[in-house]
């Protein structure tokens, strides 16, 4: 049996939701595996970051989202707004903000900064939240060689967090023989 691992860095836009279609990048690594057959899990270990399997929309708006995304940020934004204030959500609470603001400088750069958040950046509840509804993972069939995602179905990592520019990580984890 095989067990490969590797580690993609993704870099968030930090004013918007960020996609980031990562189907040819997972194609090179269960190429590089050496699997003919397995499983390839896709995971973002950051709370306000999914993964996810869609088809591919080839309309795009101006940012570059494609126009799935564009609704998907649509549906959302209607059932979990933007966190922009204080007291909108109850979440991030006293404990949580002070822990926040505290995190050693170590820690922050796994996340791609140098820089210990301000306050404000900690108001990014819908980012959890999307997060939770959307999922941290997705598992992949790999057959002969080949991705089982058939010919529209793209693997996407999204950051929802909007609150400032990061570097994220998705981990990628092959088994099989």
């Amino acid at each position: 049996m095989i067990i490969y691992n590797q580690t993609l860095t993704i870099t968030s836009a930090g004013n918007r939701v960020s996609y980031h279609d990562i189907t040819e990048k997972i194609r090179e690594i269960v190429e590089q595996s050496t699997v003919k057959d397995g499983l390839c899990v896709v995971a973002s270990p950051h709370t306000t970051c999914s993964v996810f399997f869609e088809e591919y929309s080839h309309d795009k708006n101006y940012a570059g989202d494609e126009y799935l995304q564009v609704d998907l940020n649509n549906v959302l934004e209607k059932v979990v707004p933007r966190c922009l204030s204080e007291g909108q959500y109850y979440h991030p609470g006293p404990e949580h903000t002070k822990f926040g603001v505290e995190l050693p400088k170590e820690k922050m750069r796994t996340e791609g900064t140098d820089l210990v958040p301000d306050k404000r950046s900690l108001l990014n509840t819908e980012a959890h939240i999307k997060g939770t509804f959307i999922g941290s993972s997705e598992t992949f069939i790999i057959e002969n060689k080949e991705l089982q995602i058939g010919k529209v179905g793209y693997i996407y990592f999204v950051d929802w967090d909007q609150n400032r520019v990061r570097n994220r990580q998705c981990k990628v984890q092959i088994i099989g023989q």
